[in-house]
Parts: C-alpha cells; sequence; structure tokens
C-alpha cells in the first residue's frame, strides 16, 4: 500500500536509539568521542519524541539542516519511539556523554519533567520544543510558565486548532457525527488542541455528536486501525477531527477505496488536522483534508539552533529563550503556496508526490 510504503521510509528519518552525529560538522563516531567530542565545537542533543511521529521526523531533517549553518556547534540526533522510557533514559545519558546542551521534544510533558529537572541540576542548558515543558509538569501545580532553569522555542496548540475548529463551526452539518483522534495522553499540545476544540467548535455546536473518539498517538497507524473499526460499526462519519496530519492521515487512508466515503474523488467527509504537513498539504489538494494549521518544523528548527549558539557563546542566558512560532491556516485556497514551498524545499516532488516516495 502506498501509504504505508510512505510510513515505513518516515521510520528511518530520525536515528533510532544511536548517539550518531546528524549534523554536519561532527565526527562522533565512538564512546570516546561522545565523552570528549571534537575540537572546539560545542556538543548539542535533539531529543526527538519518535520516528514514527510524521512531525517528529520532519523536525529532525530540519535541526540537521540548521545545524550545518553551525561550525562552532555538533548536533546529534536521537529518538524517544514514542516511549516515556526510552526517551527518559536517553535524557539521562545526556547527562552521562555531558552535551553542552540539549533540546528536548517531550512525548509525555510529566514523565519526561523530572529527566529535564536532572539536566538543568547537572548544569546542563535545556531548550524544550514543541512542546514546551512548564512548572506545572513537574510539581502538579496550576503553575504554566516554562519550567524553572529552562528556555523554550514552541507554538500555540490552542491557536493551531483554533483556526480549524472555528471554520468547522459553519462547515460541519447539522447533527453530523464525528470522530476525535488524540495525541499522546499527557503531552500539552495534545490536551491543548483537543482543549480548543471544545471552546472553538463543541460548545458551540451541540447538536454535533461524537461518534468515538481515542488516543492514536500521532500515529498514522493506529488512527488507520481505529478508523477501519469506527467504519464497520456502521454508522456514517460526517467528519474526522485529527489532532495533527499523521493520524488524520491514516484515518483517510482506511477510508479511501470506500465509495461511501469516496466516490468518483469526491469526499462525502470532512477531516481537520494540525501540522501542515507536505502530506497533509497534498491530502487538501487532493480535496481529502478540509484544513490545517502550519507548525513550521523548519522555522522551529532554525529558532532552536539559532538560541543555541546564543546561549553556548554566552550572549544569552537559557531562561531569556523564550518564542513561538506562527500556526496559519492552510486550506484548498492557499495550499498551492504551501506545496510550492515543499517542492522547493524537496519534501514533495516535481510531479507532485511526497519525495519519500
Amino acid at each position: 500500500m502506498k501509504f504505508r510504503k510512505i510510513c515505513a521510509v518516515l521510520l528511518g528519518a530520525v536515528m533510532v536509539m544511536s548517539m550518531a552525529a546528524c549534523g554536519g560538522n561532527s565526527s562522533e563516531t565512538s564512546t570516546d568521542a561522545d565523552a570528549a567530542g571534537s575540537g572546539d565545537a560545542k556538543r548539542v542533543c535533539f531529543v526527538a519524541r519518535a520516528s514514527a511521529d510524521t512531525f517528529a521526523a520532519w523536525m529532525t531533517e530540519e535541526m540537521k539542516k540548521a545545524a550545518e549553518g553551525y561550525d562552532d556547534i555538533e548536533l546529534t540526533c536521537v529518538s524517544g519511539e514514542g516511549d516515556d522510557n526510552t526517551e527518559n533514559g536517553l535524557l539521562e545519558d545526556c547527562i552521562t556523554k555531558q552535551y553542552d546542551l540539549v533540546i528536548v521534544q517531550s512525548n509525555n510533558n510529566a514523565a519526561q519533567a523530572p529527566y529535564v529537572k536532572n539536566l538543568v541540576d547537572a548544569g546542563i542548558p535545556v531548550i524544550t520544543t514543541n512542546p514546551t515543558t512548564h512548572q506545572s509538569d513537574l510539581d502538579g501545580s496550576d503553575d504554566d510558565s516554562v519550567m524553572e532553569g529552562t528556555g523554550t522555542v514552541d507554538a500555540d496548540p490552542v491557536a493551531q486548532a483554533q483556526v480549524s475548529a472555528e471554520r468547522a463551526v459553519e462547515e460541519i452539518p447539522e447533527n453530523a457525527n464525528v470522530v476525535v483522534l488524540r495525541g499522546p495522553s499527557g503531552n500539552y499540545h495534545a490536551e491543548k488542541r483537543r482543549e480548543a476544540w471544545d471552546t472553538y467548535f463543541f460548545d458551540k455546536r451541540d447538536d454535533v455528536n461524537i461518534l468515538y473518539e481515542d488516543y492514536a498517538n500521532w500515529n498514522s497507524d493506529e488512527a488507520m486501525t481505529l478508523m477501519e473499526s469506527w467504519v464497520q460499526a456502521g454508522k456514517h462519519i460526517d467528519a474526522i477531527i485529527s489532532m495533527n496530519d499523521n493520524m488524520a492521515a491514516g484515518a483517510i487512508e482506511a477510508i479511501r477505496g470506500d465509495s461511501d466515503y469516496i466516490k468518483d474523488g469526491k469526499a462525502s467527509f470532512l477531516a481537520y488536522g494540525v501540522d501542515g504537513t507536505a502530506q497533509g498539504c497534498l491530502l487538501i489538494k487532493e480535496g481529502l483534508l478540509t484544513s490545517t494549521a502550519l507548525q513550521s518544523a523548519s522555522e522551529l528548527a532554525e529558532k532552536n539552533m539559532e538560541y543555541a549558539e546564543k546561549v553556548l557563546n554566552g550572549e544569552m542566558e537559557i531562561t531569556e529563550v523564550n518564542d513561538y512560532v506562527d500556526a496559519p491556516e492552510i486550506n484548498a485556497d492557499n495550499v498551492e503556496e504551501y506545496i510550492q514551498i515543499y517542492v522547493d524545499n524537496g519534501e514533495i516532488s516535481d510531479d507532485g508526490t511526497l519525495a519519500a516516495e
């Protein structure tokens, strides 16, 4: 299946449980190199949440590209593979290997928070990104400020979901049956996007019936499995509300061959995502995804590397790092503009397919 082939390629996009360097200036190849680094370059580790997560894989590739612009930084990329114990082990490993700075993309904010604190206590500067780690994640309080001693580069998950939720108020038919695909439990972006859908859609459309709702953990295969089960139950699904593009893509793939949902290339359902990935944009062009909000992995990566260098060079304190990217809406009216961006950066081929195919 074409979709599964795409996913298989993406699975290799992030280094799995490896401390091999991914920046263009690194020569880390052994335990001794991990401990000592090479030359005067500062050693930075990016801990991604999962290689099966399309956005995390995209961000890892963008981190690699961004790192090429810094001769004074060696970047290593590792993946927690969507497992809290694995990611926590990698964070502990960053202390053992004495990295100069660590950039953390948590799978579960509360689960990773104590390990982020361990890094801070060890004197290692930490930037949390996509999502931010908050003080409340560490101590269970109501304090939503950035965790003490850390910096952040992120996007606003409420704004990301709001752009599609507000248009869905007008688009989703009366008394519609909808399904909701959620990201990992405990993940800040996953929870806040879901809350935004309550605020900006469900609270305004009490006629809409949530037929099914479940966690697909940002994963397309999990979303596909859920959707296959929900469709078999017999009730027509009028809209797919997904907390990211990857899960929306999996759900759409589950009904791609079902004439009750797609006939003569025309969809009889609506679908909403977040991230504005290359895959999401192609689905919008195809008429199968209604809208999404861009979360630019490129911009996040560039900002992370920019602030990492400034911190390492003493130009700013880690706690002064606090920056957020915008969340513009992508829909059928403007999708070609974003597709061209992906063609220009090589993620979409000139023939209009994902470059990973």
